[in-house]
């Protein structure tokens, strides 16, 4: 898609958070799978709901804008989470604590990537006067702004502690 206007610039990035939230949404579910921590797993399980619900919204936006939801292949949540498998999943850790500590690092690594898409897209909607879709992405920004801030108290109320 050539990109003309700031509509299309909106268009291709919202096609592009998705497939970050797609690919993210993923991964976190394997890090849940390795986390030790019983607060952690269930902020993670937490975050896979929380990102395919913003997913759907995404979905919705896109399709209202007769676009493909699938349009994009987002490269910079791709290398996120390839760092993300590596370092918490795949990285020999002997410590569960410390395995938890990547993990927190890795989510949020990612978490911030998609504070950064929603924050823009919802900057783009109302220069576009698309007003009822920023107040939806506007949503989407506060609960993954809600999931990575619960990430950090989870960090600093034990799991580096534990992991020292």
């Amino acid at each position: 898609m050539a990109i003309a206007n700031l509509k299309d610039v909106y268009v291709d990035q919202l096609q592009d958070i998705f497939s970050a939230c797609h690919q993210s949404s993923k991964v976190t579910a394997e890090l849940k799978d390795k986390a030790d921590n019983s607060e952690l797993q269930d902020a993670l399980s937490a975050g896979v709901k929380g990102i395919e619900n913003g997913m759907e919204v995404l979905r919705s936006i896109i399709k209202a804008h007769d676009a493909d939801p699938k349009g994009e292949f987002c490269k910079g949540m791709e290398g996120l989470v390839k760092e993300a498998r590596s370092h918490g999943i795949e990285q020999d850790i002997d410590d569960a604590d410390a395995r938890d500590a990547m993990i927190i690092t890795q989510y949020q690594r990612m978490a911030h990537y998609a504070i950064a898409g929603y924050g823009c897209l919802v900057a783009f909607a109302r220069r576009l006067e698309l007003n009822d879709e920023a107040d939806r992405l506007q949503d989407c920004l506060n609960e993954t702004y809600e999931g990575d801030r619960h990430m950090t108290d989870i960090a600093m109320g034990g799991v580096n502690k534990a992991a020292v």
